[in-house]
């Protein structure tokens, strides 16, 4: 069923969309929503697929700028938070309101700030893949078992070798699964900052926002499925980098 209960709900959906495409819509309306074979013939093997793919390059790499600056500053913050308890108090509110601020009423300001090409677009990417990677990491610290805390107080440990060898262990199956939830945040604040940001060589949102204006919609199509791929291929990525990382000790899936 792993295999089998996806693939039928990919039929379904595609027999949807072929429905959609020649029963609902009309002839003359049907370039609201190709067919899946029109986005491919025209879409992926049509002129524009390298224009795609090197739009598509420079967003994974905004993206993945982003991502590694947001899992620095989300790691060292959590660890000071974890620390005291007086810095989560003082910290952890911040962290709740970067969430929750809208990234679009941010956008403007960060043009302003940073000019409108890569580095905007990186900070853009940070600000919204940030707090997963905090929330998490800082529950995985403070989740040890008292028992064990206890055994290390007994043994005299110090706080930097209490971190080392029991809250980061612990710590890592909660912070790969922040990290994966800000890779798939991150794609989209690098695909939301192309949009705002019209400047440069173009990244797949750029493109996205170029075929809607031109009406070329099985580019526009392609592109957007083009960007899920990107999300998806990197959600996938950093789940197997936990699964090598955490080792088979920890199972996500036992835990359910």
């Amino acid at each position: 069923m792993r295999i089998g209960g996806p693939l039928v709900v990919l039929a379904l959906v595609l027999g949807l969309w072929y429905f959609v495409s020649y029963v609902v819509l009309e002839p003359s309306r049907r370039f609201l929503m190709p067919a899946p074979h029109v986005v491919i013939t025209e879409g992926f093997m049509g002129p524009n697929l390298q224009a795609m793919l090197d739009a598509l390059g420079r967003t994974t790499v905004v993206a993945l700028t982003g991502l590694a600056i947001a899992f620095v500053i989300g790691v060292v913050w959590a660890i000071l938070m974890s620390q005291e308890t007086w810095a989560e108090r003082s910290l952890f509110p911040y962290a709740v309101v970067l969430q929750c601020i809208p990234i679009l009423a941010l956008v403007p300001l960060i043009g302003f700030w940073f000019g409108f090409g890569f580095t905007a677009r990186v900070f853009v990417c940070v600000l919204i893949a940030l707090f997963p990677i905090v929330s998490n990491t800082l529950f995985g610290l403070k989740s040890v078992d008292p028992g064990l805390r206890r055994l290390f107080r007994l043994h005299h440990a110090g706080r930097f070798t209490v971190l080392r060898k029991l809250e980061a262990p612990a710590a890592l199956p909660a912070l790969f699964e922040g990290l994966r939830v800000a890779a798939g945040l991150s794609v989209v604040g690098a695909i939301v900052g192309d949009f705002f940001f019209k400047q440069g060589d173009p990244g797949i949102g750029i493109l996205i926002d170029t075929y809607r204006a031109r009406l070329q919609s099985p580019e526009l199509f392609a592109s957007i499925l083009l960007a899920s791929l990107l999300g998806v291929a990197v959600f996938l990525a950093f789940g197997l980098l936990s699964r090598k990382v955490v080792g088979r000790w920890y199972n996500a899936e036992d835990q359910r």
